[in-house]
């Protein structure tokens, strides 16, 4: 029996080719043409009236820019947990060098205080 005999009056389909001859097998479809074919059609397979599929369109849009943006926000928050980090270590290693400048003068006859006022006249 044949596949046209089974459709109803008012019925539409599509073929789909899985082989495609003109795209060799390293080149893939990029995500906005999918989209953009893909918004252009319904479940049922019918065209989309054109200001639908502007309004989808920007939709995908700005979908795509939310989540460039949260994947930027991510970024920077992992940027700012290690300065944090490096700002803790950088602030331990200045309190330990300040300890050891401060045993170093004291411990210099240089930098030992002196009475100079009952010295002189």
């Amino acid at each position: 029996m044949d596949h046209a005999e089974n459709l109803e009056e008012g019925d539409t389909f599509t073929t789909i080719s899985l082989a495609d001859d003109s795209v060799d097998s390293g080149s893939t479809i990029s995500d906005s043409n999918l989209d953009s074919e893909l918004l252009t059609m319904n479940t049922d397979m019918e065209v989309i009236d054109p200001e639908s599929q502007v309004e989808l369109e920007e939709k995908t849009r700005l979908i795509n820019q939310v989540l460039e943006l949260q994947h930027t926000l991510e970024e920077l928050s992992a940027r700012v947990d290690a300065v944090k980090e490096e700002n803790l270590k950088l602030k331990s290693e200045n309190q330990v060098l300040g300890q050891y400048i401060e045993n170093l003068m004291s411990a210099s006859s240089v930098f030992q205080t002196t009475d100079t006022k009952g010295k002189r006249k």
